[in-house]
């Protein structure tokens, strides 16, 4: 006999309830407002059995101050320490930005769906981010570099503001030369001391060759970026089922229970945060 439908979600909520006691061995300022965080697990059994996949996020906890769902930005296989970028928007992630390097935080997770990057084996490889959007782009791009062979060209487009939002920048050119790939940038507003190109992310789709029957996307960033670049892609030929985007910056409890990041009868922290395209794009309030 086939069980009841459960929609108290009591399944994920029993897998959601175990928590992690973790310390914050490095906090690194990125820019103004955005920090690099890497936390470890303290039990070490707990972390070398911790696990994710690219895309997932965790909650992180500050006893009686809240918690927050953070998109993981390390290596699947770096079992030291996990990386949050963090930017400092509201309470917790303030009180996070004053933290220093033993202090202790709660973690739980990981949740969510991720990118599919074993469906993506022997095709191109295109990803696309917006800001803040590097971040859970990261993952993805080691995982790219851990399992190189499987994948044809990789190709990463990066668009920011201004020169000074730019995150990550001091790890391009490894990418580059010792991951094996091709990383454009772009800025919308520049001075003269910035020796890249002027414009918004879609102008950079001239300087790469996408050949359609062959390549997944994914795109990162602010939800108005993916109307612009998803419908770009399309008219290039590249399906929407294989455009993959994230919807984290809808999530709030991670567990589908305070109903912040419901779209109709979707929910952003249990049937996503990563969606194809193809299946959020009629949706109006998530894009």
């Amino acid at each position: 006999m086939s069980k009841p439908p459960d929609f108290n979600r009591q399944t994920i909520l029993m897998q959601s309830e175990r928590g992690f006691k973790s310390e914050i061995i490095a906090a690194i300022p990125l820019t103004a407002k955005e920090k690099l965080f890497h936390i470890r697990i303290c039990d070490p059994c707990e972390r070398e059995n911790f696990t994710f996949l690219p895309g997932q996020f965790i909650m992180i906890e500050l006893p009686g101050c809240g918690e927050i769902p953070i998109s993981i930005s390390s290596s699947t296989s770096n079992k030291e320490f996990l990386a949050l970028c963090i930017r400092n928007v509201g309470k917790v992630t303030g009180m996070l930005h004053r933290l220093k390097a033993g202090a202790i935080v709660g973690i739980r997770g990981p949740f969510g769906t991720h990118f599919p990057m074993e469906k993506m084996t022997g095709y191109n490889v295109l990803l696309m981010a917006g800001g803040l959007g590097i971040a859970p782009l990261r993952a993805p791009i080691y995982w790219a570099n851990n399992h190189r062979s499987d994948y044809k060209d990789i190709i990463i487009l990066y668009g920011a503001k201004e020169p000074e939002q730019i995150l990550f920048g001091y790890q391009f050119e490894e990418w580059r030369t010792i991951y094996n790939l091709n990383i454009l940038t772009i800025v919308q507003k520049a001075d003269k001391r910035w020796p890249g190109r002027k414009g918004i992310i879609t102008d950079l789709f001239g300087d790469i060759h996408i050949e359609p029957d062959n390549t997944f996307a994914i795109v990162c960033g602010p939800p108005v970026m993916f109307k612009f670049v998803c419908a770009h892609l399309s008219t290039l030929g590249l399906p929407r089922q294989r455009m993959f985007v994230s919807l984290e910056r809808r999530m709030h409890c991670g567990m589908g229970k305070c109903c912040r990041c419901n779209v109709g009868s979707t929910f952003t922290c249990l049937d996503g945060p990563v969606f194809d395209y193809w299946t959020v794009m009629n949706l109006k309030e998530a894009i």
